[in-house]
């Protein structure tokens, strides 16, 4: 999941997609070692290896893993339990200022 500066703000990546996607189909041909193809392009082997990992999640090869639209409705519903509890919070509260009357 991607580091947030605020509640909503999520951080850019800092490598745009088309990289990462490049990086790992440079990594799946297989020609050269992982750790090879991510000093290539000055990314550490696990950051490579992270990314491949979730690429195949996103495909649909690994079952263990959040795919990437998963985790982006993982995180908009947690937003909104969030809203939601504390919108119950003030209902709660106006309910007990209100039966007080």
């Amino acid at each position: 999941m991607a580091p947030a500066t605020g509640k909503d703000d999520p951080v850019p990546a800092p490598h745009p997609p088309e990289f990462r996607q490049r990086a790992v189909e440079l990594a799946r041909q297989g020609n050269q070692p992982v750790a090879a193809v991510a000093k290539q392009l000055s990314i550490s082997e696990s950051c490579l290896r992270n990314w491949m990992a979730q690429a195949d999640a996103d495909d649909g090869a690994i079952d263990s893993r959040l795919s990437s639209a998963d985790k982006r409705e993982l995180a908009e519903l947690r937003k909104e339990k969030r809203r939601l509890e504390i919108e119950n919070e003030i209902l709660k509260r106006a309910a007990a200022y209100f039966a007080r009357e």
